[in-house]
């Protein structure tokens, strides 16, 4: 399983970004997606998920801001963010669920400056 995140990079404030992920090794279109971030000192925390079946699910501080979408046919899962805050930087990863383990991307930095 390989999960290959893209898309990060420096933005001021009220930028926007959209990261990508393509996935191999699984049945993408069966999977759920997800997105998780770790700044600097802090846990890794989710930011937002996506089914099989296209519901999406968001963390409380995302408060519209952001947007996850799936490919199937790409194998891909987006993240489109929008009005980006400094509370924002982190470090970026997909990450599924596959046979029972939980598998993460390499990660993409985002850093947004005030």
């Amino acid at each position: 399983v390989q999960l290959q995140a893209s898309g990060g990079g420096l933005v001021q404030a009220g930028g926007s970004l959209r990261l990508s992920c393509r996935v191999s090794g699984i049945v993408f279109r069966i999977n759920t997606m997800d997105w998780y971030r770790q700044a600097p000192g802090k846990e890794r925390e989710s930011v937002a998920g996506i089914t099989s079946g296209g519901s999406t699910n968001y963390a409380d501080f995302v408060e519209g801001r952001f947007t996850i979408s799936r490919d199937n046919a790409r194998n891909t899962v987006a993240l489109q963010m929008n009005s980006l805050t400094p509370e924002d930087t982190a470090v970026y990863y997909c990450s599924t669920i596959w046979g029972g383990m939980r598998y993460w991307g390499k990660g993409t930095q985002v850093t947004v400056s005030s």
